[in-house]
């Protein structure tokens, strides 16, 4: 796990703001931290299948349709941003907002999105395969590369 943490050391973060990124590859399997300011946040991995041979005829997949669904900020499906809405998103809520939702002129989807867009950054690697970033997701999640787990999803 030692030459990931220097990988992700010194690596970019890129905000969620700014997403499509040109730097995120079409096709690869990867693993990406998500920050808020210094705080870890969250931890994951795409590409599950790649290496395997299932990924040659896909013109996008891996990490930039994980990226791209977090960034949507649609909770349908994303399970980041289930995480996003609930533990930080609904907290914050403030009484005058809770009737616009009865109302459908508030969308918690649109809440989430502009948070990720607002206040959060990520930052990723590119590993061989689906195989091995598992094992580098897993490892961060326990806290074994930065020393800290992510706060929304520990291991």
């Amino acid at each position: 796990t030692e030459p990931f943490r220097k990988e992700f050391a010194g690596s970019s973060r890129y905000r969620f703001a700014d997403w499509p990124n040109a730097s995120v590859p079409n096709v690869a399997a990867g693993v990406y931290l998500i920050w808020e300011e210094a705080r870890l946040i969250y931890v994951g991995m795409s590409g599950r299948k790649i290496g395997a041979g299932r990924e040659q005829h896909r013109s996008r997949a891996g990490l930039v349709t994980r990226l791209a669904s977090h960034a949507s900020g649609r909770l349908s499906g994303d399970q980041f941003c289930v995480y996003v809405a609930n533990r930080i998103v609904i907290p914050r809520l403030t009484p005058d907002q809770l009737p616009r939702f009865e109302a459908g002129d508030l969308r918690l989807d649109h809440l989430t999105k502009a948070y990720i867009h607002e206040r959060l950054t990520y930052q990723f690697t590119i590993v061989a395969s689906g195989a091995e970033a598992f094992q580098v997701e897993d490892a961060c999640r326990r806290g074994e590369l930065f020393g800290e787990k992510p706060w929304l999803n520990p291991g």
